[in-house]
């Protein structure tokens, strides 16, 4: 059985541009990884694993593929990580135009700050929700402000307020950065086993909001394949629980999806990351 190239394997009828309420950008660049390469093939695993995701939605009984999923081509990743973001914000900027609803696949995370970018400019009172085991708020990293490592510190100097989840590991250079800006962290050593958290991270949000989530969040567990493997991150139904409250609660205006590097012949990650995109969409479209 012949399986149409894009993300779920969609029929025409639901792919076609114009009817299309989402967007799918790929940007499989992998410039500033300092440990476990690979993130450049992640939006191809993703694609290729969303072609197995079962469409029906039984916790929402619901479709959501039928809103409509075009898969755009990848994005032009030639250049620093500073032009591959900036690549990014000007597709975005398009996309936002058309009213679509936007979601990136990474490739490394670095992009995520031209995507911030392109959504303050149209949204009002944007806030980002990060969810990392790494709070990527150094300066600038192996000489360079674009690195993956200074991610959020970018979008902090866009004057945008954010928000991080499931963080365990910082260093020494942050911390005292996190200090004196008074920044909203949720520690994963503070919030693995419990929800009662939910309600303060999603309160700390504006209105609009932009979600990144950075794949090793998750523990590795279940999610082996990242750049850096962090032991102790959140599981599966912690992650999809929250963020169901916070597309219950807030207007959630895109996300990204970063990190996932390929492991040969381990396909549950590419699985995993595939199945969050398609259930953040059913989030978006269905009235929870």
């Amino acid at each position: 059985m012949h399986i149409p190239d894009n993300f779920l394997g969609l029929e025409k009828e639901f792919t076609d541009y114009k009817k299309s309420k989402v967007t799918i950008i790929q940007v499989p660049y992998d410039g500033t990884t300092t440990y476990r390469k690979g993130a450049s093939k992640g939006p191809r695993a993703i694609i290729e694993a969303s072609k197995q995701v079962e469409l029906y939605d039984d916790e929402l009984d619901y479709i959501p593929s039928e809103v409509g999923v075009h898969t755009s081509r990848p994005i032009n990743v030639q250049g620093n990580a500073n032009e591959v973001a900036n690549n990014l914000y000007e597709e975005i900027k398009k996309q936002i135009e058309k009213n679509k609803f936007i979601i990136t696949l990474g490739g490394e995370h670095s992009i995520s700050s031209g995507a911030v970018r392109a959504f303050k400019e149209k949204f009002e009172n944007l806030s980002v929700l990060h969810l990392d085991a790494h709070s990527d708020l150094r300066d600038s990293y192996e000489g360079s402000k674009y690195n993956h490592a200074c991610v959020i510190r970018r979008i902090f100097d866009l004057g945008v307020k954010f928000t991080q989840v499931g963080i365990r590991s910082i260093s020494e250079e942050e911390e005292p950065f996190i200090k004196k800006k008074k920044l909203n962290i949720f520690f994963c050593r503070n919030i693995y086993n419990n929800e009662n958290w939910f309600k303060e991270a999603i309160d700390s949000l504006t209105d609009n909001v932009y979600i990144t989530i950075d794949l090793d969040v998750f523990d590795p567990g279940i999610m082996p394949a990242v750049g850096t493997p962090e032991p102790g991150g959140l599981d599966w139904y912690k992650v999809i629980n929250f963020l169901k409250e916070v597309f219950k609660k807030k207007n959630v205006v895109g996300f990204d999806v970063v990190e996932l590097c390929p492991i040969e012949d381990n396909i549950a990650s590419d699985f995993l990351a595939a199945r969050l995109a398609y259930k953040l969409i059913a989030y978006k479209f269905h009235k929870i």
